[in-house]
């Protein structure tokens, strides 16, 4: 389980946004968020890896499946220092950044939430993607049953493929994932581990489609 430890830090976060106090706080945030959600990621690691061998779960505090709190505020009207949440991606070993195909867990006061897919590939994958959906209707239909799809769409049909295709608005998609959202008191129960397997269950046929679109192994 994730502890209350955590969530309290980031409500805190949020109301002191800034370098002197997180400075001021820094062993706080080692021990009550970087530490637990460490072992979170060691704990997980089989349960990824029995699904997929080729998805890197990587428990490091810098430079792992965690994601940095330090926002990039470079091109963001909003210049506050900090995330007020915490991002775990364990992305496909093919993959350099959050574009690759790859489970995703996330926590914040007061909800989580966790899935699997891909979000804003490049223009080839992503073309791909689409091009196996119309290639592949039936097998894209399999993968996605039971699970709801999200990802921003565009407001017409792609560029080169039928815009009365009956699969259109999937066609129409710029992101393909799956994602459960639950309360902040599942993230600090003990079915949390069980139940982020299940989804990344769920999700495993989207991302092996996924996967496939683009020339890699699941």
């Amino acid at each position: 389980m994730i502890p209350k430890s955590l969530f309290d830090f980031l409500r805190e976060l949020a109301d002191n946004n800034n370098r002197d106090w997180f400075n001021a706080n820094k062993d706080r945030y080692k021990a009550e968020v970087v530490a637990p959600v460490s072992a979170f990621i060691e704990r997980m690691a089989p349960r990824v890896h029995a699904i997929s061998e080729h998805i890197v779960v990587d428990p490091r505090p810098n430079g792992g499946s965690m994601f940095r709190i330090y926002r990039d505020t470079r091109f963001s009207k909003d210049k506050t220092p900090y995330k007020t949440h915490v991002g775990c991606q364990f992305r496909h070993a093919a993959g350099k950044d959050a574009h690759a195909p790859g489970f995703y867990v996330h926590f914040e006061p007061g909800k989580c939430f966790f899935g699997g897919g891909i979000w804003q590939p490049p223009s080839e994958p992503l073309r791909a993607i689409r091009q196996r959906i119309v290639d592949k209707p039936k097998e894209w239909q399999e993968a996605v049953a039971g699970i709801d799809v999200r990802g921003d769409q565009l407001k017409r049909g792609p560029k080169g493929f039928d815009p009365e295709h009956p699969l259109i608005e999937d066609l129409k998609r710029k992101s393909f994932f799956a994602m459960h959202e639950g309360k902040e008191t599942l993230a600090r129960s003990k079915k949390l581990e069980d139940e982020v397997d299940a989804q990344f269950r769920k999700a495993a046929p989207l991302m092996r489609f996924v996967a496939e679109s683009i020339g890699v192994a699941f």
